[in-house]
Protein backbone atom coordinates (compact mmCIF):
# COMPACT_ATOMS: atom_id res chain seq x y z
CA UNK A 1 0.00 0.00 0.00
CA UNK A 2 1.29 3.33 -0.77
CA UNK A 3 0.47 6.64 1.42
CA UNK A 4 1.02 9.99 0.61
CA UNK A 5 2.07 11.99 3.11
CA UNK A 6 1.54 16.43 3.40
CA UNK A 7 3.67 18.34 4.42
CA UNK A 8 2.83 19.82 8.07
CA UNK A 9 2.87 23.69 7.32
CA UNK A 10 -0.53 23.19 5.69
CA UNK A 11 -1.82 22.05 8.79
CA UNK A 12 -5.50 22.99 9.82
CA UNK A 13 -3.43 24.51 12.68
CA UNK A 14 -1.58 26.60 10.72
CA UNK A 15 -4.70 27.87 8.48
CA UNK A 16 -6.48 28.63 11.60
CA UNK A 17 -3.03 31.14 12.04
CA UNK A 18 -2.65 32.60 8.65
CA UNK A 19 -6.48 33.28 9.11
CA UNK A 20 -6.10 35.19 11.96
CA UNK A 21 -3.66 37.37 10.17
CA UNK A 22 -5.89 37.59 7.53
CA UNK A 23 -8.60 38.89 10.01
CA UNK A 24 -6.12 41.26 11.70
CA UNK A 25 -5.29 43.02 8.07
CA UNK A 26 -8.56 44.97 9.16
CA UNK A 27 -10.02 45.20 5.68
CA UNK A 28 -13.71 44.78 6.78
CA UNK A 29 -13.06 47.78 9.43
CA UNK A 30 -11.43 49.43 6.18
CA UNK A 31 -14.85 48.81 3.74
CA UNK A 32 -16.83 50.08 7.00
CA UNK A 33 -14.57 53.19 6.86
CA UNK A 34 -15.77 53.76 3.21
CA UNK A 35 -19.01 53.11 3.94
CA UNK A 36 -19.70 55.20 6.87
CA UNK A 37 -21.17 59.15 5.01
CA UNK A 38 -23.69 56.61 3.12
CA UNK A 39 -26.94 58.20 2.78
CA UNK A 40 -28.43 54.56 1.99
CA UNK A 41 -27.68 51.29 1.94
CA UNK A 42 -24.43 50.52 0.43
CA UNK A 43 -22.34 47.78 0.45
CA UNK A 44 -18.90 47.12 -0.34
CA UNK A 45 -17.35 43.37 -1.69
CA UNK A 46 -13.69 41.88 -1.93
CA UNK A 47 -13.90 38.43 -3.28
CA UNK A 48 -10.77 35.65 -4.26
CA UNK A 49 -11.75 32.90 -6.19
CA UNK A 50 -9.05 30.05 -6.83
CA UNK A 51 -9.52 26.79 -8.69
CA UNK A 52 -7.46 24.03 -9.46
CA UNK A 53 -7.87 21.08 -12.28
CA UNK A 54 -5.97 17.92 -12.77
CA UNK A 55 -7.63 15.55 -15.26
CA UNK A 56 -6.48 12.13 -16.43
CA UNK A 57 -7.60 9.86 -19.08
CA UNK A 58 -6.83 6.77 -19.23
CA UNK A 59 -3.23 7.09 -17.63
CA UNK A 60 -2.23 10.88 -19.52
CA UNK A 61 -2.90 14.41 -17.77
CA UNK A 62 -5.72 15.64 -19.87
CA UNK A 63 -6.00 18.72 -17.89
CA UNK A 64 -3.80 20.72 -15.18
CA UNK A 65 -4.77 24.24 -14.80
CA UNK A 66 -5.11 26.53 -12.18
CA UNK A 67 -6.93 30.05 -12.04
CA UNK A 68 -7.74 32.81 -9.75
CA UNK A 69 -10.30 35.68 -10.09
CA UNK A 70 -10.11 38.48 -7.80
CA UNK A 71 -11.37 41.77 -7.42
CA UNK A 72 -13.61 44.33 -5.79
CA UNK A 73 -17.20 45.89 -5.76
CA UNK A 74 -20.07 48.26 -4.51
CA UNK A 75 -23.29 48.42 -4.64
CA UNK A 76 -26.22 50.67 -3.59
CA UNK A 77 -29.67 50.71 -3.47
CA UNK A 78 -31.28 54.08 -3.53
CA UNK A 79 -35.10 55.05 -4.82
CA UNK A 80 -36.27 51.46 -5.25
CA UNK A 81 -33.02 50.71 -7.85
CA UNK A 82 -29.76 48.73 -7.71
CA UNK A 83 -26.84 50.60 -8.74
CA UNK A 84 -23.19 48.28 -9.22
CA UNK A 85 -19.90 48.77 -10.20
CA UNK A 86 -16.73 46.63 -10.10
CA UNK A 87 -13.46 46.55 -10.21
CA UNK A 88 -9.98 44.03 -10.38
CA UNK A 89 -8.07 45.85 -7.89
CA UNK A 90 -9.07 46.91 -3.91
CA UNK A 91 -7.08 49.89 -3.11
CA UNK A 92 -7.87 53.06 -0.96
CA UNK A 93 -8.59 55.29 -3.99
CA UNK A 94 -10.35 52.45 -6.04
CA UNK A 95 -12.87 51.38 -3.50
CA UNK A 96 -13.75 55.06 -2.68
CA UNK A 97 -14.28 55.28 -6.56
CA UNK A 98 -16.74 52.18 -6.36
CA UNK A 99 -19.23 53.28 -3.61
CA UNK A 100 -19.17 56.40 -5.48
CA UNK A 101 -20.50 54.98 -8.68
CA UNK A 102 -22.50 52.18 -7.45
CA UNK A 103 -24.30 55.46 -5.55
CA UNK A 104 -24.45 57.25 -8.82
CA UNK A 105 -25.63 54.40 -10.76
CA UNK A 106 -28.56 53.30 -8.75
CA UNK A 107 -29.93 57.49 -8.47
CA UNK A 108 -29.69 57.87 -12.26
CA UNK A 109 -31.91 54.68 -12.96
CA UNK A 110 -34.39 55.48 -10.08
CA UNK A 111 -35.01 58.99 -11.41
CA UNK A 112 -35.66 57.71 -14.36
CA UNK A 113 -37.84 54.54 -13.08
CA UNK A 114 -38.36 54.36 -9.39
CA UNK A 115 -38.57 51.17 -7.68
CA UNK A 116 -41.05 49.67 -5.73
CA UNK A 117 -39.08 49.89 -2.18
CA UNK A 118 -38.33 53.28 -0.68
CA UNK A 119 -35.42 51.77 1.47
CA UNK A 120 -34.22 48.35 3.04
CA UNK A 121 -34.70 47.07 6.96
CA UNK A 122 -30.98 46.68 8.45
CA UNK A 123 -29.48 43.33 9.18
CA UNK A 124 -26.61 43.63 11.16
CA UNK A 125 -23.85 41.24 11.73
CA UNK A 126 -20.81 39.73 11.44
CA UNK A 127 -19.36 36.64 10.37
CA UNK A 128 -15.65 34.83 10.42
CA UNK A 129 -15.15 31.79 9.10
CA UNK A 130 -11.96 29.50 7.80
CA UNK A 131 -11.94 25.63 6.97
CA UNK A 132 -9.52 22.88 7.01
CA UNK A 133 -7.19 23.11 3.88
CA UNK A 134 -8.42 20.33 0.97
CA UNK A 135 -5.51 18.37 -1.74
CA UNK A 136 -3.53 20.60 -3.57
CA UNK A 137 -3.03 20.84 -6.89
CA UNK A 138 0.37 18.93 -6.87
CA UNK A 139 -0.83 16.47 -4.35
CA UNK A 140 -3.36 15.57 -6.62
CA UNK A 141 -1.15 15.59 -9.35
CA UNK A 142 1.54 12.88 -7.17
CA UNK A 143 -1.99 10.90 -6.09
CA UNK A 144 -4.17 10.41 -9.26
CA UNK A 145 -1.39 8.86 -11.54
CA UNK A 146 -1.04 5.71 -8.75
CA UNK A 147 -4.58 5.63 -8.19
CA UNK A 148 -4.98 5.28 -12.25
CA UNK A 149 -2.24 2.52 -12.31
CA UNK A 150 -3.87 0.57 -10.16
CA UNK A 151 -6.89 1.00 -11.93
CA UNK A 152 -5.75 -0.07 -14.85
CA UNK A 153 -4.19 -3.59 -13.38
CA UNK A 154 -6.87 -4.86 -11.49
CA UNK A 155 -9.71 -3.86 -13.71
CA UNK A 156 -9.19 -5.47 -16.67
CA UNK A 157 -12.36 -5.34 -18.61
CA UNK A 158 -11.94 -1.30 -18.30
CA UNK A 159 -11.71 0.31 -22.21
CA UNK A 160 -11.88 3.61 -20.79
CA UNK A 161 -11.31 5.70 -17.54
CA UNK A 162 -11.47 9.29 -16.44
CA UNK A 163 -9.95 10.79 -12.93
CA UNK A 164 -10.59 14.67 -12.41
CA UNK A 165 -9.81 16.65 -9.11
CA UNK A 166 -11.33 19.78 -9.13
CA UNK A 167 -10.22 21.86 -5.65
CA UNK A 168 -11.96 25.47 -5.74
CA UNK A 169 -10.83 28.32 -2.74
CA UNK A 170 -13.29 31.25 -1.84
CA UNK A 171 -12.20 34.60 0.08
CA UNK A 172 -14.44 36.95 0.90
CA UNK A 173 -14.53 40.19 2.93
CA UNK A 174 -17.73 42.35 2.69
CA UNK A 175 -18.89 45.33 4.49
CA UNK A 176 -22.27 47.40 4.22
CA UNK A 177 -23.69 50.70 5.61
CA UNK A 178 -25.91 48.75 7.97
CA UNK A 179 -22.82 47.52 9.89
CA UNK A 180 -22.67 44.02 8.50
CA UNK A 181 -18.99 42.30 8.06
CA UNK A 182 -18.17 39.03 6.89
CA UNK A 183 -14.90 37.30 6.63
CA UNK A 184 -14.36 34.34 5.56
CA UNK A 185 -12.29 31.57 3.85
CA UNK A 186 -13.88 28.47 2.34
CA UNK A 187 -11.92 25.20 0.04
CA UNK A 188 -13.64 22.91 -1.22
CA UNK A 189 -12.54 19.83 -3.16
CA UNK A 190 -14.29 17.13 -5.35
CA UNK A 191 -13.01 14.05 -6.87
CA UNK A 192 -15.01 12.45 -9.87
CA UNK A 193 -14.09 9.11 -11.58
CA UNK A 194 -15.91 7.51 -14.75
CA UNK A 195 -15.54 3.94 -15.97
CA UNK A 196 -16.67 3.05 -19.85
CA UNK A 197 -17.11 -0.99 -20.58
CA UNK A 198 -17.85 -2.25 -23.75
CA UNK A 199 -20.56 -5.42 -24.44
CA UNK A 200 -20.53 -5.74 -28.16
CA UNK A 201 -21.16 -2.43 -30.31
CA UNK A 202 -22.06 -0.88 -27.11
CA UNK A 203 -20.49 1.13 -24.52
CA UNK A 204 -21.85 1.56 -20.76
CA UNK A 205 -20.31 4.19 -18.13
CA UNK A 206 -21.18 4.49 -14.37
CA UNK A 207 -19.35 6.97 -12.43
CA UNK A 208 -18.61 7.87 -8.76
CA UNK A 209 -18.17 11.77 -7.12
CA UNK A 210 -16.85 12.50 -3.98
CA UNK A 211 -16.73 15.67 -2.26
CA UNK A 212 -15.96 15.33 1.54
CA UNK A 213 -12.76 17.12 2.02
CA UNK A 214 -11.80 14.61 5.01
CA UNK A 215 -13.17 11.81 2.90
CA UNK A 216 -10.02 12.80 0.02
CA UNK A 217 -7.88 13.39 2.17
CA UNK A 218 -8.49 9.86 4.01
CA UNK A 219 -8.06 8.30 0.56
CA UNK A 220 -5.12 10.24 -0.06
CA UNK A 221 -3.30 8.78 2.82
CA UNK A 222 -4.80 5.20 2.26
CA UNK A 223 -5.50 4.26 -0.96
CA UNK A 224 -6.80 1.61 -0.32
CA UNK A 225 -9.90 2.65 0.83
CA UNK A 226 -10.51 4.28 -2.29
CA UNK A 227 -9.89 1.67 -4.54
CA UNK A 228 -12.48 -0.21 -2.20
CA UNK A 229 -15.30 2.03 -3.35
CA UNK A 230 -14.20 2.03 -6.83
CA UNK A 231 -13.84 -2.40 -7.09
CA UNK A 232 -17.51 -1.58 -6.12
CA UNK A 233 -18.44 0.53 -8.67
CA UNK A 234 -16.56 -1.38 -11.23
CA UNK A 235 -18.74 -4.95 -10.47
CA UNK A 236 -21.86 -2.39 -10.64
CA UNK A 237 -20.81 -1.37 -14.15
CA UNK A 238 -20.34 -5.40 -15.01
CA UNK A 239 -23.56 -6.35 -14.21
CA UNK A 240 -25.27 -2.46 -15.57
CA UNK A 241 -23.05 -4.19 -19.30
CA UNK A 242 -24.77 -6.98 -18.58
CA UNK A 243 -28.54 -5.47 -17.99
CA UNK A 244 -31.60 -5.05 -19.25
CA UNK A 245 -33.66 -1.85 -20.82
CA UNK A 246 -36.35 -0.47 -18.18
CA UNK A 247 -39.83 -0.67 -19.57
CA UNK A 248 -41.54 2.57 -20.44
CA UNK A 249 -44.83 3.81 -18.15
CA UNK A 250 -45.55 4.78 -14.91
CA UNK A 251 -44.01 2.61 -12.16
CA UNK A 252 -43.26 2.52 -8.39
CA UNK A 253 -40.08 3.24 -8.04
CA UNK A 254 -37.98 4.42 -5.30
CA UNK A 255 -35.40 7.41 -6.03
CA UNK A 256 -31.67 6.92 -4.53
CA UNK A 257 -30.38 10.38 -3.20
CA UNK A 258 -28.93 11.35 -6.37
CA UNK A 259 -31.74 11.63 -8.11
CA UNK A 260 -33.71 12.99 -4.92
CA UNK A 261 -31.53 15.71 -5.00
CA UNK A 262 -31.28 16.85 -8.32
CA UNK A 263 -35.28 16.68 -7.80
CA UNK A 264 -35.42 19.20 -4.96
CA UNK A 265 -32.73 21.32 -6.66
CA UNK A 266 -33.86 21.08 -10.08
CA UNK A 267 -37.48 20.62 -10.25
CA UNK A 268 -38.37 22.37 -6.76
CA UNK A 269 -35.87 24.48 -5.61
CA UNK A 270 -36.08 26.96 -9.18
CA UNK A 271 -39.72 26.91 -8.84
CA UNK A 272 -39.37 28.74 -5.48
CA UNK A 273 -36.75 31.03 -6.43
CA UNK A 274 -38.55 34.70 -5.38
CA UNK A 275 -37.45 36.16 -8.59
CA UNK A 276 -39.14 33.26 -10.82
CA UNK A 277 -41.87 33.22 -9.10
CA UNK A 278 -42.36 37.14 -9.92
CA UNK A 279 -42.12 36.24 -13.67
CA UNK A 280 -44.68 33.36 -13.26
CA UNK A 281 -43.13 30.00 -11.66
CA UNK A 282 -46.30 27.86 -10.71
CA UNK A 283 -44.96 28.04 -7.31
CA UNK A 284 -46.44 31.34 -6.79
CA UNK A 285 -50.07 29.78 -6.92
CA UNK A 286 -49.08 27.27 -4.50
CA UNK A 287 -47.93 29.11 -1.20
CA UNK A 288 -49.56 27.71 1.71
CA UNK A 289 -50.79 24.30 0.38
CA UNK A 290 -50.19 20.92 -0.03
CA UNK A 291 -47.72 20.35 -3.16
CA UNK A 292 -46.49 16.81 -1.94
CA UNK A 293 -47.11 14.08 0.50
CA UNK A 294 -47.12 15.08 4.25
CA UNK A 295 -44.21 12.47 4.33
CA UNK A 296 -41.78 15.52 2.42
CA UNK A 297 -39.92 17.90 3.92
CA UNK A 298 -37.45 20.02 1.63
CA UNK A 299 -35.16 22.35 3.09
CA UNK A 300 -32.39 24.76 1.62
CA UNK A 301 -29.73 24.03 4.21
CA UNK A 302 -26.88 26.90 4.92
CA UNK A 303 -23.84 25.51 6.30
CA UNK A 304 -25.54 22.70 8.62
CA UNK A 305 -28.51 19.87 7.91
CA UNK A 306 -29.23 17.68 11.01
CA UNK A 307 -26.03 18.58 12.68
CA UNK A 308 -23.66 17.91 10.02
CA UNK A 309 -21.85 20.48 7.57
CA UNK A 310 -23.47 21.11 4.30
CA UNK A 311 -21.14 20.35 0.75
CA UNK A 312 -21.24 23.76 0.20
CA UNK A 313 -21.34 25.87 3.75
CA UNK A 314 -22.96 29.12 3.19
CA UNK A 315 -22.51 31.19 6.58
CA UNK A 316 -23.40 34.66 5.58
CA UNK A 317 -24.55 35.96 2.00
CA UNK A 318 -23.04 38.49 -0.89
CA UNK A 319 -25.65 40.48 0.76
CA UNK A 320 -24.77 40.63 4.28
CA UNK A 321 -27.29 38.53 5.36
CA UNK A 322 -26.27 36.04 7.72
CA UNK A 323 -27.73 32.60 6.30
CA UNK A 324 -30.20 30.39 8.13
CA UNK A 325 -32.24 27.34 6.93
CA UNK A 326 -35.12 27.74 4.69
CA UNK A 327 -37.78 25.37 5.11
CA UNK A 328 -39.29 25.46 1.54
CA UNK A 329 -42.02 22.50 2.40
CA UNK A 330 -43.05 21.10 5.62
CA UNK A 331 -45.40 17.88 5.68
CA UNK A 332 -46.04 18.25 2.15
CA UNK A 333 -47.07 22.17 2.75
CA UNK A 334 -45.31 24.98 0.65
CA UNK A 335 -44.20 27.30 3.34
CA UNK A 336 -41.65 29.92 1.90
CA UNK A 337 -40.08 31.31 -1.22
CA UNK A 338 -36.25 31.78 -1.66
CA UNK A 339 -35.67 35.60 -0.63
CA UNK A 340 -32.90 37.99 -1.26
CA UNK A 341 -33.03 41.00 0.59
CA UNK A 342 -35.33 42.85 -1.60
CA UNK A 343 -37.56 40.40 -2.21
CA UNK A 344 -38.25 39.20 1.58
CA UNK A 345 -39.03 43.31 2.31
CA UNK A 346 -41.24 43.23 -1.00
CA UNK A 347 -43.16 39.98 0.89
CA UNK A 348 -42.85 41.42 3.95
CA UNK A 349 -40.85 38.26 5.42
CA UNK A 350 -36.92 37.47 6.82
CA UNK A 351 -34.28 36.67 4.30
CA UNK A 352 -32.47 33.94 4.88
CA UNK A 353 -28.79 34.40 2.90
CA UNK A 354 -29.93 33.31 -0.38
CA UNK A 355 -28.39 36.23 -1.99
CA UNK A 356 -25.01 34.97 -3.51
CA UNK A 357 -22.69 35.68 -5.84
CA UNK A 358 -19.72 33.95 -7.61
CA UNK A 359 -17.31 36.48 -8.18
CA UNK A 360 -16.30 40.11 -7.49
CA UNK A 361 -18.00 41.62 -10.80
CA UNK A 362 -21.52 39.45 -10.41
CA UNK A 363 -24.54 41.33 -8.50
CA UNK A 364 -25.81 38.88 -6.23
CA UNK A 365 -29.18 37.40 -7.31
CA UNK A 366 -31.56 34.25 -4.99
CA UNK A 367 -29.83 31.53 -5.74
CA UNK A 368 -30.21 28.22 -3.75
CA UNK A 369 -27.43 26.96 -1.24
CA UNK A 370 -28.17 23.23 -0.37
CA UNK A 371 -31.45 22.06 -0.94
CA UNK A 372 -32.74 18.47 0.61
CA UNK A 373 -35.59 16.51 1.05
CA UNK A 374 -35.05 15.43 4.27
CA UNK A 375 -35.05 11.73 5.80
CA UNK A 376 -37.82 9.86 7.32
CA UNK A 377 -39.08 6.77 9.40
CA UNK A 378 -38.57 4.10 7.04
CA UNK A 379 -35.83 1.71 6.26
CA UNK A 380 -34.62 1.56 2.49
CA UNK A 381 -35.14 -3.21 2.80
CA UNK A 382 -38.60 -2.84 3.53
CA UNK A 383 -39.08 0.29 0.68
CA UNK A 384 -37.66 -2.75 -1.62
CA UNK A 385 -39.77 -5.27 0.11
CA UNK A 386 -42.81 -3.27 -0.43
CA UNK A 387 -42.52 -2.98 -3.98
CA UNK A 388 -43.77 -6.56 -6.53
CA UNK A 389 -42.69 -4.96 -9.71
CA UNK A 390 -40.51 -1.38 -10.14
CA UNK A 391 -37.35 0.19 -10.56
CA UNK A 392 -34.50 1.57 -7.77
CA UNK A 393 -32.98 4.52 -9.42
CA UNK A 394 -30.04 5.40 -7.19
CA UNK A 395 -28.41 8.09 -9.48
CA UNK A 396 -28.54 10.27 -12.50
CA UNK A 397 -26.01 11.79 -15.12
CA UNK A 398 -27.79 14.92 -16.42
CA UNK A 399 -31.50 16.91 -16.77
CA UNK A 400 -33.83 19.64 -16.47
CA UNK A 401 -36.57 21.30 -15.88
CA UNK A 402 -38.47 24.33 -16.14
CA UNK A 403 -41.18 27.30 -14.19
CA UNK A 404 -43.74 25.03 -14.66
CA UNK A 405 -42.01 21.89 -12.44
CA UNK A 406 -42.07 19.51 -15.67
CA UNK A 407 -38.49 17.40 -15.15
CA UNK A 408 -36.91 15.29 -17.37
CA UNK A 409 -33.35 13.56 -15.68
CA UNK A 410 -31.51 10.86 -16.97
CA UNK A 411 -30.74 7.55 -15.17
CA UNK A 412 -27.77 6.09 -15.48
CA UNK A 413 -27.54 3.28 -12.41
CA UNK A 414 -30.31 1.37 -11.32
CA UNK A 415 -32.29 -2.03 -10.68
CA UNK A 416 -34.95 -3.84 -11.35
CA UNK A 417 -37.41 -4.93 -8.30
CA UNK A 418 -38.88 -8.26 -8.72
CA UNK A 419 -41.07 -10.07 -5.79
CA UNK A 420 -39.74 -7.73 -2.97
CA UNK A 421 -35.78 -7.87 -4.28
CA UNK A 422 -33.27 -5.88 -6.59
CA UNK A 423 -32.77 -8.04 -9.70
CA UNK A 424 -31.19 -6.93 -13.28
CA UNK A 425 -29.36 -3.65 -13.31
CA UNK A 426 -30.49 -1.55 -15.92
CA UNK A 427 -29.36 0.51 -18.98
CA UNK A 428 -29.31 4.05 -19.36
CA UNK A 429 -33.35 5.44 -19.57
CA UNK A 430 -34.89 8.92 -18.45
CA UNK A 431 -37.50 9.57 -15.35
CA UNK A 432 -40.01 12.57 -16.26
CA UNK A 433 -43.06 14.27 -14.69
CA UNK A 434 -44.41 17.07 -13.28
CA UNK A 435 -42.77 17.56 -9.57
CA UNK A 436 -45.60 18.77 -7.26
CA UNK A 437 -47.79 15.85 -8.74
CA UNK A 438 -44.68 13.47 -8.19
CA UNK A 439 -44.30 14.44 -4.95
CA UNK A 440 -47.86 13.74 -3.72
CA UNK A 441 -47.25 9.87 -5.11
CA UNK A 442 -44.46 9.39 -1.90
CA UNK A 443 -45.82 6.94 -0.02
CA UNK A 444 -42.31 6.13 2.22
CA UNK A 445 -38.97 8.31 3.00
CA UNK A 446 -35.75 6.20 3.85
CA UNK A 447 -33.87 7.20 7.29
CA UNK A 448 -30.61 7.56 5.47
CA UNK A 449 -29.44 11.15 3.45
CA UNK A 450 -26.63 11.35 1.04
CA UNK A 451 -25.18 15.11 0.08
CA UNK A 452 -23.41 15.39 -3.33
CA UNK A 453 -21.78 18.94 -4.51
CA UNK A 454 -22.71 20.32 -8.42
CA UNK A 455 -22.44 23.52 -9.97
CA UNK A 456 -25.78 25.74 -11.01
CA UNK A 457 -26.32 27.52 -14.49
CA UNK A 458 -28.90 30.34 -12.98
CA UNK A 459 -27.75 33.71 -14.70
CA UNK A 460 -24.01 32.79 -14.25
CA UNK A 461 -22.56 29.02 -12.48
CA UNK A 462 -22.49 28.73 -9.40
CA UNK A 463 -21.52 25.63 -6.59
CA UNK A 464 -24.65 24.13 -4.47
CA UNK A 465 -25.39 21.08 -2.73
CA UNK A 466 -27.89 18.84 -3.29
CA UNK A 467 -29.22 15.41 -1.95
CA UNK A 468 -31.76 13.77 0.27
CA UNK A 469 -32.99 10.12 1.45
CA UNK A 470 -34.26 7.12 -0.93
CA UNK A 471 -37.85 8.24 -1.73
CA UNK A 472 -41.01 5.49 -2.62
CA UNK A 473 -43.16 7.19 -5.09
CA UNK A 474 -44.72 6.51 -8.68
CA UNK A 475 -42.76 7.68 -11.50
CA UNK A 476 -43.06 7.97 -15.28
CA UNK A 477 -39.78 5.87 -17.27
CA UNK A 478 -39.23 7.08 -20.57
CA UNK A 479 -39.96 10.76 -21.95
Amino acid sequence: MRFFTRCTSRSAVHCIILFGSFLRRGFGINLLKHLKNADGYTELRNQEVKLAVVKLVNGFVNENRQGRVIGSCARAFRGGKWGFASSPYSDSDNLGLLVLNACRNASEVSFCSPGELGCLPEYPGSVAFCSAPVLTAEEALDFLPFIDSEISSRFKGITSRTLLFSGVGERVQFASSDNAVRETSIDRASLFISFTVAKGTESFKLFKKFYAPQLIEAFRTAPELLLTELEKLYEELVLKSEGVMASPGVHDCILGSGLTGILAHEAIGHTVESDLVRAGSIAGDYLGQQVASSLVTLVDCASECLGEPCPVPVFMDEEGIKAQNAVLIENGVLKSFLHNRESAALYGVEPAGNGRAGHFNQEPSVRMRNTAIMPGGDRLEDMIASIQRGYYLMDYQNGQADMTGEFMFSVNRGYEIVNGKLGRAIHDTVVSGMAFDMLKTVSAVSDNMQWSNAGCGKKYGIAVGMGGPDVKCRIRIGG
